[in-house]
Order: structure tokens, then C-alpha cells, then sequence
């Protein structure tokens, strides 16, 4: 197993990441995160954590300089963290560098995010058809990503929590938008943020689930 902390460089900054690569990996996870929930959050190591055990390698990736995150947190308006073409810049970036990184370069990528990277991740993954399995949102603001949801031509799984309807009906809304291959899913007692371990779990049951799929449709298309 390979397990480090890394730089990836993007829009003049250095952003902070934990890589992760199980034995025998067969997938690699670009997980983005922000200032509502860093990689060092509980989520986040737990999200992290289920997928490596998954047999998933992951890219926990902070989209906001260490700098960045202590001024947003100062603003009111948060104007870093719902900079969502920013965000998916730094995405890409992440796309990027995972791209020439010897151990993960050749695996199938998932993009996933959750709250307002949710529309970042969406983002990316319009711009990188080529190069991305699927995408996979948690909770969040897809909705945010108003232009890219009719360019995203790799397939979407958007997860809801029942506990949360105002984000629901934002998700549910954004997929209507979307013209590649999707599906809502809803978690059982989720609230916005996704904070409850029983929860964390059956996100990441319902997002192996679903690219152990795409997998499969992969290997199986000639």
C-alpha cells in the first residue's frame, strides 16, 4: 500500500492532498474538498478510509490553499468556496497530476465531491470526458454547476440525504439538466453535511455500487 501526503500545484498555489494506493487497486478516487469539510475532517478520513477498504485508491484534495482557507473563512460571502469554475480548475489540476503519478496513472478515475464541490467535481467532469469514469456528488450544490451539467457526457451518480429536502430538490433539479446517463440516489437519515458514520457508510456502499457498474460496463464494451 502507498499511503503519502502531496503538493499538487494549480492556479499559482500549492494544494494539499493524501494519496492512498490499497494493493491491487482498481479504481482511483480524486475525492475534492473544501472549506466546509477539509481532508482532514472526520468525513472526509472516514469517506477516504471506506473506499480504500473498498479496494478504491483515493486523492483526498484540499481545492483551497491553506492561505485561501483561513481568508474565506473571514469573509462572509465565502467567495472562495463558491468560486465554482475555480474549483473546477483546480480539479482538472488534480486530474492532472494524478495523470503522471506512476502508481494511479493507469486506473479507471472517479471524480467525487461533495457541498460545493459537488458542482466543482461536475465541473471537471465536463472537461475531461476522455480521461473520467463517472462522477459522483454528495448532498451539495450540482446545481451550481448550471453550464457544465449540459456538457457532462461521462455517466452521474448524485446521492441525496432524506433528512435534507432543500438539497434534494436542488439535486434532483441539477439532474434534469444533465444529458449523460444519471441517477439520484437517496441516503436514509443524511443531513446536509453528510456528518453521521452510518451514513458515511451507505454513501460509499451506494458509490461503489455504482462504479463497480461502470466498471463492469467498461470491461465489457468491445
Amino acid at each position: 500500500m502507498i499511503s503519502e501526503m502531496v503538493s499538487v500545484p494549480a492556479d499559482h498555489v500549492t494544494l494539499g492532498g493524501d494519496l492512498v494506493v490499497p494493493d491491487g487497486a482498481r479504481a482511483v478516487v480524486l475525492c475534492a474538498h473544501g472549506i466546509s469539510d477539509t481532508r482532514h475532517g472526520a468525513r472526509s478520513r472516514a469517506m477516504a478510509a471506506e473506499l480504500n477498504g473498498a479496494g478504491f485508491a483515493t486523492l483526498a484534495l484540499d481545492l483551497l490553499s491553506e492561505r485561501e482557507d483561513r481568508d474565506d473563512v473571514l469573509t462572509a460571502a465565502g467567495e472562495q468556496r463558491f468560486d465554482v469554475y475555480r474549483l473546477g480548475r483546480r480539479t482538472v489540476a488534480g486530474v492532472d497530476w494524478l495523470n503522471i503519478q506512476p502508481g494511479v496513472r493507469s486506473l479507471p478515475l472517479v471524480l467525487l465531491g461533495a457541498g460545493s464541490e459537488a458542482a466543482a467535481v461536475l465541473e471537471a467532469a465536463a472537461e475531461l470526458p476522455d480521461l473520467v469514469l463517472t462522477a459522483v456528488t454528495w448532498g451539495g450544490r450540482p446545481d451550481l454547476a448550471t453550464e457544465a451539467l449540459r456538457r457532462v457526457r461521462v455517466p452521474v451518480l448524485l446521492i441525496a440525504g432524506d433528512r435534507d429536502p432543500q438539497a434534494q430538490k436542488l439535486t434532483e433539479d441539477a439532474a434534469q439538466h444533465l444529458g449523460a446517463p444519471h441517477a439520484v440516489q437517496v441516503v436514509p437519515g443524511a443531513t446536509h453535511h453528510f456528518d453521521e458514520p452510518e451514513v458515511v457508510n451507505r454513501a460509499v456502499a451506494m458509490t461503489v455500487r455504482w462504479c463497480d457498474e461502470r466498471l463492469d460496463a467498461g470491461r465489457e464494451s468491445p
